[in-house]
């Protein structure tokens, strides 16, 4: 005796595996094209009621960092790194979330490990 398969599955497979092959491949472009588009942006932080302000690529490069002459004590310079620190790691930060906010709504979800 024959199974027989639920209605929509069997019969048509190498037709769903190229449908299936398609989408993935207009998912890969649109993420490379995201990823150029987000490697392009910038993203600003500052720290210290804006006396250091950070500014990092989407390529989570550190572009320029401004700090306002006032902050510059010499005989306080941690204090200076740490506010240069808090404003690189926010503007880090702000850079990661807006890169898996867009590969997220590219991939409808998926976590594919590997995949960015």
């Amino acid at each position: 005796m024959k199974a027989r398969l639920p209605q929509g599955y069997g019969g048509g497979g190498g037709g769903n595996m190229q449908q299936i092959a398609r989408q993935a491949q207009k998912m890969q472009e649109a993420m490379e094209t995201a990823t150029v588009e987000l490697e392009a942006k910038e993203y600003s932080a500052t720290a210290g009621g804006g006396a250091v302000k950070v500014v990092v690529t989407g390529k989570l490069e550190v572009k320029s960092i401004d700090i306002e002459p006032e902050v510059i004590d010499p005989d306080d310079a941690e204090m200076l790194s740490d506010l240069i620190m808090a404003a690189t790691n926010e503007a880090l930060r702000a850079a990661n979330q807006d890169k898996e906010e867009t590969m997220g709504a590219l991939s409808g979800g998926l976590n594919i490990p590997g995949l960015f």
